[in-house]
């Protein structure tokens, strides 16, 4: 029988430096050089298991053999995350917490979201008809903080805008970071849950009545495997754990622009506004751009798995960059095709740009259906309904940078509605 001295290993007392030089390609150069889909190292001054492609995907989100609780460094808690929310639970609270989300994706609030995307598509096309030209990325950013807002019940006047974008924008562009960025990462929470947290306490004190169904209202009156409501501070943080992925979606649109802009073979099928190929489109975009580098858990038990020990407690990260890039479940990953979607079985584990698994009761990341939705409606925009030009720019990205863009961030020139 195999042990864990068996597995393949990275020698070195620390590689967490490596890692952050290395961003999305860290875990799969070694998958590459070790010509394995496990291997061990240190990270983070302890043993870490990692892991990829679409079995280890299936064996990561076993929740019998892994768990969250622990997992996630306290800086991701103290920027992305936040303390207490769902990405840290297990077992019966976790099945809880993954309810309350659950309860927010229904058809009709899904509905919704598609309207009230194209509401701020429109409402920004016609700002930028008055402006030379305007950067995606930052205009995206501004468009989806008053969308996820507005569809998650919370009240922002226009005067805190751009405050709120950018304290929002600092969760996910500082969890990589080190020093004052991260720091201002941390800042950033604390005051985005301080103004959640006064909410949640109006709307159980009546003084606040946000749209029945919406994020604020559904978790305010949540409750949890006790019966008792949530601490105001935990709803703040689930309230921002819908707010702040819609905002980082941001990145996503800025790669559809960049995608359209350079796979220009797509445009046929793009104009005949088929909703299938949208579908393919965006699909695409999230498999082949950088997003997610990794996922982290710990085992909860000791086992073995295809001969390997596992030892209960021990950090594992699985590779979602480089699954989804994975040759042997994709043909030709580093080229652009939507096609390649066209009769996709949707495996839950070899395309995991969000996490795999499932979604009503296992870890994989509520808000994809959200991702995706916004992406086909912003898609339409960057296809069909704007004119615009593409000066001549960097549109270079970098694979160590998290989140990675567009160095440009995506410049567009005179922005113009198309006739419909």
């Amino acid at each position: 029988m195999t042990n864990s001295s068996q597995m393949p290993k990275e020698e070195g007392l620390d590689h967490s430096l490596t890692l952050l030089r290395e961003g999305y390609m860290y875990l799969a150069n070694r998958r590459k050089s070790f010509a394995s889909n496990i291997f061990e190292t240190r990270l983070l001054g302890q043993k870490a298991i990692c892991l990829g492609g679409e079995e280890a995907s299936k064996l990561f989100y076993d929740n019998d053999k892994f768990m969250r609780n622990g997992a996630a460094p306290k800086r991701l808690q103290k920027t992305l995350f936040g303390e207490g929310g769902v990405q840290t639970l297990d077992e019966e609270e976790h099945r809880n917490r993954k309810t309350m989300f659950m309860s927010i994706m229904t058809p009709s609030h899904l509905e919704h979201l598609k309207s009230l995307t194209h509401k701020y598509w429109d409402l920004k096309g016609s700002e930028w008809e008055q402006k030379e030209q305007i950067n995606l990325y930052d205009e995206s950013r501004e468009l989806l903080c008053q969308l996820a807002c507005e569809w998650a019940g919370v009240p922002l006047n226009e005067s805190e805008l751009k405050k709120r974008t950018e304290q929002l924008t600092k969760l996910f562009e500082s969890a990589s970071a080190l020093g004052p960025e991260h720091w201002m990462g941390r800042h950033a929470r604390k005051e985005l849950e301080d103004w959640v947290g006064e909410m949640v306490e109006q709307v159980r004190n009546k003084e606040l009545s946000p749209r029945e169904g919406s994020a604020l209202y559904n978790f305010s009156i949540h409750r949890d495997i006790d019966g008792k409501l949530l601490d105001k501070e935990i709803v703040a943080v689930e309230v921002l754990n819908i707010i702040r992925p819609i905002v980082a979606i941001s990145v996503y649109i800025t790669f559809t622009g960049l995608a359209v802009h350079q796979y220009p073979e797509n445009k046929s099928r793009l104009l005949k506004n088929e909703e299938q190929f949208q579908q393919m489109f965006v699909q695409e975009v999230r498999r082949f751009y950088p997003f997610f580098p990794m996922a982290v858990a710990r085992v909860k038990k000791d086992f073995i798995w295809n001969n390997f020990q596992f030892e209960k407690g021990t950090l594992t990260l699985l590779d979602l960059y480089g699954t989804n890039h994975d040759p042997n479940l994709w043909d030709n990953p580093e080229v652009f095709n939507p096609e390649r979607f066209e009769g996709w079985d949707e495996s839950p584990f070899s395309f995991i740009p969000q996490g795999g698994g499932d979604f009503n009761m296992g870890h994989r990341c509520a808000g994809e259906w959200v991702t995706i939705e916004v992406m086909k409606v912003s898609l339409q925009y960057l296809s069909n309904k704007l004119d615009y030009e593409i000066p001549n720019q960097d549109l270079s990205y970098s694979m160590v940078s998290i989140p990675s863009l567009p160095h440009s961030k995506f410049i567009m020139a005179n922005v113009r509605s198309k006739p419909q």
